[in-house]
């Protein structure tokens, strides 16, 4: 019996006019599309009269899921392979089965459409031709020591985040790899969709009013000698606020919060410190 084959099809990440024609065809032609959620992908299939079965595949179940998809293929079935949004593989559960198809010497077609990676790159205005996908960053305190690692790299920068977490993690790109430009893309393809530019700075104080809403990408300038703006002279009128804003959100020292401001602000750690100092209250 001549055995099925595995088609990653991409899928729109907002916008239901990105779906293209060859991936229309193959999702009504295969036999089964796996969904990471299927009633989410339902919309998609009713929108295009797509009838195909679907069965769910998800980070939850993709390790028995996926044999199952690999013996229905091997009994000459062909699968579909999408996921909520984009290109399956790229910071989801199908590498998984992509994985487990290539060990069982299965044929593995892509189907290629949109990703907000690509997407939120074309428009950024940074450079393309060397760039790194990092997908979600680490939580908390790993976050900012997973940047450390990025700092000397050349490449544009490219990151995927929650709007829970998009400010701590604008922060923390400032604090880490200084005032460098980037480029925030928020609901790519989709009504609302956003883009922005400027140094991180700007960035920070242009959302931090904002109640912030749906997916994003962030795009960042790769390491390049000047990225980090000459210290000002003065001192910052926000200074204080800004230090004890970091030690109730961080809930770290005076001196850690003081080290961690001085980056924020472009100043020396010194005048940081020294201005920290004149705060009551904080301990240490």
């Amino acid at each position: 019996m001549e055995r099925g084959r595995l088609y990653i099809v991409s899928t729109p990440i907002g916008n239901l006019e990105d779906m293209t024609l060859r991936a229309i065809r193959i999702l009504k032609e295969v036999a089964i599309i796996a969904a990471e959620d299927t009633r989410h992908t339902q919309k998609l299939l009713n929108h295009y009269q797509i009838a195909t079965h679907q069965t769910s595949y998800h980070d939850h179940n993709k390790e028995e899921k996926a044999e199952i998809l690999i013996s229905k293929i091997k009994d000459g079935k062909d699968v579909a392979l999408v996921c909520d949004a984009g290109t399956p593989g790229i910071s989801d559960p199908g590498y998984y089965l992509i994985k487990r198809a290539i060990e069982e010497s299965i044929q593995i077609v892509p189907v290629p459409g949109v990703s907000a990676v690509i997407a939120g790159l074309s428009v950024s205005g940074l450079p393309t031709d060397r760039f790194v996908f990092q997908g979600f960053l680490p939580k908390g305190k790993a976050r900012h020591k997973y940047l450390k690692t990025l700092e000397k790299e050349e490449g544009t920068i490219i990151l995927y985040e929650s709007p829970y977490r998009f400010l701590k993690t604008l922060r923390d790109i400032h604090d880490v790899l200084g005032n460098r430009r980037i480029v925030v893309g928020r609901e790519l393809t989709k009504l609302h969709e956003e883009i922005a530019r400027g140094k991180a700075l700007e960035i920070i104080n242009a959302f931090e009013s904002k109640k912030i809403k749906g997916e994003i990408t962030i795009i960042i300038e790769g390491a390049q000698k000047g990225d980090r703006p000459p210290a000002p002279t003065e001192i910052p009128h926000d200074i204080h606020k800004t230090i004890v804003e970091i030690i109730k959100s961080e809930n770290v020292s005076r001196s850690e919060a003081a080290r961690i401001a001085a980056k924020r602000l472009g100043i020396s750690k010194k005048v940081a410190y020294k201005e920290s100092l004149k705060i009551g209250g904080l301990g240490e």
